[in-house]
């Protein structure tokens, strides 16, 4: 991927790379997970792919533009949120618990999309190339080397954001009319002509200790 230059709002000479190398985004990407790993390097890859097909340049500055979808919950989301500089807070980073090492890039400004999945036949892609390694290593490096073609399926999809799901989205907060707890982003639901939340609704991942 090429580099990117641009200047630094507000400081005059300094030069930033938007669109950064291979080996900067796997030191960033190790940084925010904790340590480097063959998850780290193969959702670098993946993500700097989905970019470059979306063709953006510079995830940083144009981070309205971008929302992204993974799915799954391992160390390959931390390099995605990295390199498209997406975050759960800034409801740019959007989890489907699928259990795949997948995630999906929408361009909110043009509607397109694309999903790339790592196929499952990396690892053993990685085996065959470094065999003299032990696996952890012989990952790592495979990953950083091997053609995109060779690690990842890529498919144009479409993805419909409701407007409640975007960042920046500013809707009414409601109250829960049992637990009396306030909700916000539309996710309420109406039961028996009652607003609830989804917990008193009877969508539960815990349940009350007392």
């Amino acid at each position: 991927m090429k580099f990117v230059a641009r200047f630094v709002s507000g400081s005059p000479g300094r030069r930033e790379l938007a669109v950064k190398s291979l080996a900067e985004y796997l030191e960033l990407s190790a940084k925010a997970h904790g340590h480097l790993c063959a998850g780290q390097v193969l959702g670098v890859r993946l993500a700097m792919l989905g970019l470059r097909e979306l063709g953006i340049d510079d995830p940083v500055a144009e981070r309205k533009r971008l929302v992204t979808y993974v799915e799954i919950d391992r160390c390959v989301t931390d390099a995605v949120a990295v390199v498209a500089h997406c975050r759960l807070g800034k409801r740019a980073l959007k989890f489907r618990d699928w259990g795949k090492v997948a995630a999906t890039f929408v361009d909110l400004q043009t509607g397109r999309a694309i999903r790339i999945a790592a196929k499952e036949s990396s690892k053993q892609a990685a085996r065959e190339m470094f065999p003299e390694v032990d696996k952890e290593a012989g990952q790592q490096k495979a990953y950083a080397q091997l053609p995109d073609e060779v690690l990842f399926d890529k498919q144009w999809v479409k993805v419909e954001v409701p407007p409640e799901d975007l960042p920046g989205f500013q809707g009414a907060r409601v109250v829960c009319a049992q637990c009396g707890e306030g909700i916000n982003f539309k996710r309420e639901v109406v039961v028996g002509g009652r607003t609830l939340c989804r917990f008193c609704a009877g969508e539960r991942y815990y349940q009350r200790a007392d």
